[in-house]
């Protein structure tokens, strides 16, 4: 039998994806008196794109929530301690937007391996400048977060001839043919000293809070280039723009920030050693239209009884 229920669409936006809903009995809304038909329904609520607040004033205002889903899949702009504590499930989005990120992280490696600044910018001067570059087989990734994220960065850099190594909380019990050596948390900078690239992948959370800082700078090579594509507050920014000014690593390639949109004037923007993305190494030309078929197919799942994807550990916070 279908479990009947109200899907709640909270948004900021009016993306043409909400028109996929259109067999689903759904209600879309800015705010929770957009709501206020359904409170006391079996409800769904879809986390499009809302600020937290709003999110928290639906799911309070609500009587029978059964179960939340996030779009996107960080969730430090989703979970709110009433949330954790309850006993409604949540999933994210978590994998439908790994790929772009891998083949991000891999043009990164790229990018500094082949110096593709210094390309251009002669190319631009009208220069020919020929110099040495890198090859990136036999070079070493450090992984830092094998989720989703890192498991697509691993099929990348891992056919290219590179050593790859990751760090996990709980490393798997039998070998992984993507990764070569798996590290625990508390061994980080024993990690990072033999990377030439670092690939930071993980969620935010307590924990990860500046989980890159000076201490983690300073044990990496004077050659390594750090590339994050997870959660721009697990990297310190201060201590990376050090970092970077002092030449005490060769680069960063960034997709997120601890501000955004990063402010102008901000010296990230002036650093000839920082290749930088708007948070859109994810934006595919499809990827809402991914999101939205996700959220169908679980939708569907969740209709029909069968067990979800993508359940989230409210209290780890991924």
């Amino acid at each position: 039998m279908s479990i009947e229920h109200t899907v709640l669409v909270v948004t900021q936006d009016n993306d043409p994806q909400l028109s996929m809903l259109k067999d689903l009995r759904h209600i879309v809304g800015r705010k929770p008196d957009d709501f206020s038909s359904a409170v006391n329904d079996p409800v769904v609520i879809l986390a499009w794109s809302t600020p937290r607040a709003v999110l928290r004033d639906v799911f309070h205002m609500c009587k029978d929530v059964r179960w939340v889903h996030s779009r996107s899949a960080g969730l430090d702009n989703v979970l709110f301690p009433e949330l954790v504590a309850s006993n409604v499930p949540l999933t994210n989005g978590s994998g439908v937007f790994s790929q772009s990120l891998g083949e991000f992280s891999l043009a990164a490696i790229l990018y500094f391996a082949k110096d593709f600044r210094r390309m251009i910018r002669s190319q631009m001067a009208g220069e020919w400048d020929q110099f040495d570059v890198e090859e990136i087989s036999g070079q070493t990734v450090g992984i830092v977060g094998y989720g989703d994220i890192g498991r697509a960065v691993a099929k990348r850099v891992h056919p290219m001839g590179m050593t790859v190594l990751a760090l996990k909380r709980h490393a798997p019990e039998g070998a992984d043919p993507l990764i070569d050596q798996f590290y625990k948390p508390e061994d980080l900078l024993a990690m990072l000293a033999r990377c030439d690239y670092v690939v930071v992948s993980l969620p935010l959370t307590p924990e990860t809070h500046h989980m890159i800082s000076d201490k983690e700078f300073a044990a990496m090579k004077p050659t390594a280039v750090v590339i994050n594509v997870g959660r721009g507050p697990v990297i310190d920014e201060a201590a990376m723009v050090r970092a970077l000014t002092a030449k005490q690593i060769k680069g960063a390639g960034l997709d997120v920030f601890e501000r955004e949109p990063l402010p102008p004037g901000d010296p990230m923007y002036r650093l000839e050693n920082v290749l930088l993305s708007p948070h859109c190494a994810d934006h595919t030309k499809d990827w809402l239209n991914q999101a939205m078929r996700f959220f169908l197919e679980q939708d569907r799942r969740f209709s029909n009884g069968e067990p979800l994807e993508n359940v989230v550990n409210k209290s780890l916070g991924y």
